[in-house]
């Protein structure tokens, strides 16, 4: 196939949208593969119902009690998952009087809220809000929080999460390995009391334990360990020209799945080009978002701590009135954590009593309420 325009079109994508129409993107690969532009005369997300189990979901996270909240053995609540993939919440108020390995999948916690310390066997990782903690497949870790009100954002997958490739921007590009922390071992020399290691693997629990503290490690070296890095040292990459697609701002992906982040960064300043996210019809990923912080520029009435899905196959985008407003920003503050999946997320039984239902024909409510 050669590219080709047919009817009443922009000459180039998401620059000078005809007056009158909304711009849709048809993709394959996410954004990486073939795809066309269409001209819709009306909203392409502006259904008034919805019959189905294909539909946008909203997510209020605030309203999430996990058995970690009040119980210091509970662990996270899972929200989605697939056969690869488990996006959970943690809310932990008290230190884990555990040690906790995951033989199943690597692990990432982004810190929404709270400060502490997380103790690894390869030696101690503070962390504070906008910090994400990877721990490799069979890392072991202690979480204990330093406050009360805690709220982390727990991403399991079962295939190695790695960096991206960023190509001819360079290896500074988005962030710089020198703002990247692994710790420093401190080995405990505890013994004469039981100490417990749970160990994740196929789903299931094993309980191991030790006379001695299992984090006796006096020195490490190699190129795999735990690592802390903060939101607020990540450098967007951005164009004046041209609206650049989520995947620029992947942070960690695997063959199945990436983790981006929105950080605050600077909006096109040319005058034709297209501030928000244009309408896509992606039908290969579905498209998780975590609202950490800031003002979410694509849309309104969205507290920190919530949640979207939109599967595949169903258009997504921004609210109506986000485009108008959006024409005379210069910059968005936003922090939020998108989840990519290859294969299609399901929803767990405990995320549906925090779910929003109306959400899934806000945008149709909206545009009239514009008129």
């Amino acid at each position: 196939m050669f590219p080709v325009s047919k009817g009443r079109a922009s000459r180039q994508a998401h620059v000078q949208i005809p007056e009158g129409t909304y711009e849709e993107e048809h993709g394959r690969r996410g954004f990486f593969g073939r795809s066309s532009q269409l001209y819709h005369l009306n909203l392409p997300t502006g259904w008034t119902r919805v019959e189905g189990p294909l539909r946008p979901h909203l997510f209020a996270g605030a309203r999430s009690a996990p058995p970690d909240l009040d119980d210091p053995n509970g662990g996270p609540l899972k929200i989605l998952k697939n056969d690869d993939t488990e996006i959970l919440i943690s809310r932990r108020r008290h230190s884990m009087p555990y040690i906790f390995r995951n033989a199943d999948a690597d692990e990432v916690y982004f810190v929404h809220r709270g400060t502490g310390v997380c103790e690894t066997d390869y030696g101690p990782l503070n962390f504070e809000p906008g910090d994400y903690l990877h721990f490799p497949k069979g890392t072991s870790y202690q979480f204990q929080p330093k406050t009360d009100d805690n709220f982390f954002l727990v991403i399991r997958s079962i295939h190695e999460l790695t960096w991206p490739d960023r190509g001819l921007m360079g290896k500074h590009a988005f962030i710089d390995p020198m703002m990247i922390e692994s710790p420093e071992p401190v080995a405990h020399r505890e013994n004469g009391r039981e100490f417990e290691l749970r160990v994740l693997r196929r789903g299931e629990l094993t309980k191991f334990f030790y006379p001695h503290h299992p984090f006796d490690v006096v020195g490490w070296q190699g190129d795999l360990s735990p690592i802390r890095f903060n939101v607020r040292d990540l450098r967007p990459v951005v164009s004046a020209r041209y609206h650049m697609p989520p995947t620029v701002h992947a942070t960690l992906f695997s063959d199945t799945c990436a983790i981006c982040t929105f950080a605050p960064r600077p909006l096109e300043s040319d005058p034709d080009c297209e501030k928000v996210p244009f309408f896509h019809r992606n039908v290969d990923w579905d498209e998780f978002i975590f609202y950490h912080a800031g003002e979410f520029f694509s849309r309104g009435g969205i507290e920190p701590g919530s949640m979207t899905l939109h599967p595949q196959g169903i258009h997504h985008g921004p609210q109506p009135n986000a485009r108008a407003s959006a024409r005379n920003k210069t910059e968005t503050r936003e922090v939020a954590v998108m989840v990519e999946t290859w294969n299609p997320l399901r929803i767990c039984e405990e995320a549906l009593a925090i779910e929003v239902p109306e959400y899934a024909t806000s945008w149709s409510r909206e545009a009239r309420a514009s008129r």
